[in-house]
């Protein structure tokens, strides 16, 4: 399935997609929020062994970040959960809107979903206005909820879209 938005395309992550997204996940800006991405577990995704969906983001042919979404199936409970980085140079063009809102439409619309979630860490206020300007809300806090680099565990916010009619 690939996905294509004004500026970018979202698309099956393939192996050969790895090193450059090992590369982005270590950019500073990028690691920040990240921590460590392993190369092994970007192949497990790239092969299909994990249960989450990984998307390449796509810029003018160049890959610029990763989109992962997890499905909860249990009919009681479903809903989607979102997560994704963009390479330092792609942030605060828009970019991440972008993938957002082609993701969002494409789990409401095409999947079925009526709620999405998202999770940045609680000071990452970049992401969170990202997220917000997709159509998310605040939730609540997670107190404790990663750890992070410097061994401590921080907050996350809880985000969410909902969308109980199609469009």
């Amino acid at each position: 399935m690939i996905l294509r938005g004004e500026r970018l395309l979202l698309r099956p992550l393939r192996e050969a997609d790895v090193a450059a997204l090992v590369t982005i996940a270590a950019e500073p800006a990028v690691a920040r929020w990240w921590g460590e991405v392993p190369e092994a577990d970007l192949r497990s995704k790239a092969t299909g062994e994990q249960d989450t969906i990984a998307f390449t983001i796509e810029v003018d042919g160049v890959v610029t970040g990763l989109l992962q979404v997890h499905e909860e199936p249990d009919p009681d409970y479903r809903h989607a959960a979102v997560d994704l980085f963009l390479a330092t140079q792609a942030q605060g063009c828009g970019l991440g809107r972008e993938a957002v809102a082609l993701i969002v439409e494409h789990l409401t619309s095409d999947r079925g979903h009526h709620r999405i979630t998202i999770d940045p860490a609680a000071d990452n206020e970049r992401a969170i206005r990202c997220y917000e300007s997709a159509g998310f809300r605040a939730v609540g806090v997670m107190r404790g909820y990663e750890r992070g680099q410097d061994g401590s565990f921080h907050d996350g916010l809880l985000m969410e879209l909902v969308r109980l009619t199609p469009g």
